[in-house]
């Protein structure tokens, strides 16, 4: 009974983003982490840390509230810009899902780049340009063009097991659901989004080149041309 409750209080002191920067795939994972001295609170960098006090920084992507994160946010990321709708991962899967093209195309064919491998990379240039280094799990690639496909995840993996680092690369789309949106979703338009787990919480742009309405109302979407803010 003392674990759950040390658990659940370490828990409600987390932004529920589940961002995976500290290494885990979740909020819940990372509490439990913390509470058996497994790693520090300070991994969180969406907390302010003010010796004692520890409390999120308002303002970023609650996972517990998951059905109204667009109006909490009031559909404004994290530099108050107008966004469109909130893109989620899979179910079952790690993370975002990603298309990508390294800017040398031929390292997937002598890295030997395949299904379940660990892999990080930046995206760079006028498809993103995030300033941030991506981690994830390699899904499928191809030798030939030089596209792989991967989710992104957080760092825990790599600094454990190693990886395959494939340097710059340019996204080329993302796949995923839409839960919620304040606009209709149409085949052949380009809108603002927000990845849930974009650990910026900038806007990205895309156009949304496949759709399919689900039965329970969302919508699974495949986004191209993109690029951030």
């Amino acid at each position: 009974m003392e674990t759950k409750e040390k658990v659940s209080m370490t828990f409600e002191r987390l932004p529920k983003l589940d961002c995976g920067v500290c290494g885990y795939r979740t909020c819940d994972e990372f509490a439990v982490a913390v509470d058996n001295s497994e790693t520090s609170l300070k991994m969180c960098i969406h907390l302010k840390h003010n010796g004692a006090e520890t409390k999120a920084i308002p303002n970023c992507i609650d996972c517990k509230d998951a059905g109204h994160v667009g109006e909490k946010m009031g559909w404004k990321d994290h530099l108050k810009r107008d966004f469109d709708f909130i893109l989620d991962c899979f179910d079952q899967e790690p993370g975002p899902r990603e298309t990508i093209l390294p800017y040398n195309p031929q390292l997937v064919k002598e890295l030997g780049v395949k299904k379940g491998d660990v892999m990080i990379g930046r995206p760079m240039g006028m498809s993103c340009g995030c300033p941030i280094t991506h981690c994830g799990v390699v899904t499928d690639s191809d030798p030939r063009n030089g596209v792989i496909n991967w989710c992104v995840t957080g760092p825990l993996r790599p600094r454990s097991e190693g990886f395959v680092d494939i340097g710059y690369y340019v996204a080329q789309g993302y796949e995923g659901i839409i839960k919620e949106s304040k606009e209709k979703i149409e085949l052949g338009r380009r809108y603002w989004f927000m990845p849930r787990r974009c650990m910026l919480q900038w806007r990205h742009s895309g156009l949304v080149n496949a759709v399919t309405k689900l039965p329970d109302g969302s919508y699974k979407v495949r986004i191209e041309g993109l690029f951030i803010g």
